[in-house]
């Protein structure tokens, strides 16, 4: 039963605060993308937290612009480290040839190996597969913003140890 009385208050604040949310956000986020992840975020933390609010601490409207500015913070501190790649950047018009040979794709099986499973999961699904981190977010069911993070560590690593066994073969 209180299950069902914390959905209707939720439905009911999600339909009052939606709008506002969502143009509070935007007004600090340019990226439309990364906008509507963060929106999604402050209403998953205000379901979550519904159990727990406290009315007499402060108002909804007070509790719930103070997730979202807070998620914002949150969101330009792991976008800081996080660089938008182009989306063409592997497409077969930019693979350089030396790629193509048989130990240069061993070296680049073995680079893999050493990332974490979710980094090199990312990896090839957005290079192999061709999907986009926006449908890879979805796949994963993780945020947007933290499959552009893991992709970004990802490719970093991928360019140290590919470096790192260039040098140590010459």
């Amino acid at each position: 039963m209180i299950e069902l009385c914390e959905n209707i208050e939720f439905e009911r604040i999600y339909i009052e605060f939606r709008d506002k949310v969502t143009r509070y956000v935007r007004g600090k986020i340019a990226n439309e993308q990364d906008a509507e992840d963060v929106v999604s975020d402050v209403f998953v933390k205000v379901f979550n937290g519904l159990y727990g609010y406290d009315r007499k601490k402060s108002s909804v409207s007070t509790w719930i612009y103070t997730i979202a500015h807070n998620t914002v913070i949150d969101h330009y501190k792991t976008a800081k480290s996080v660089c938008e790649l182009p989306g063409n950047l592997c497409s077969e018009d930019n693979i350089d040839e030396a790629l193509l040979n048989e130990e240069a794709l061993e070296d680049l099986a073995n680079a893999l190996e050493r990332l974490t499973e979710r980094e090199r999961d990312i990896i090839i699904l957005h290079y192999y597969s061709g999907k986009t981190l926006k449908n890879i977010a979805e796949k994963m069911n993780i945020s947007y913003s933290y499959v552009k993070l893991l992709h970004g560590n990802a490719l970093k690593a991928l360019r140290v140890i590919m470096n790192k066994g260039r040098f140590e073969g010459e």
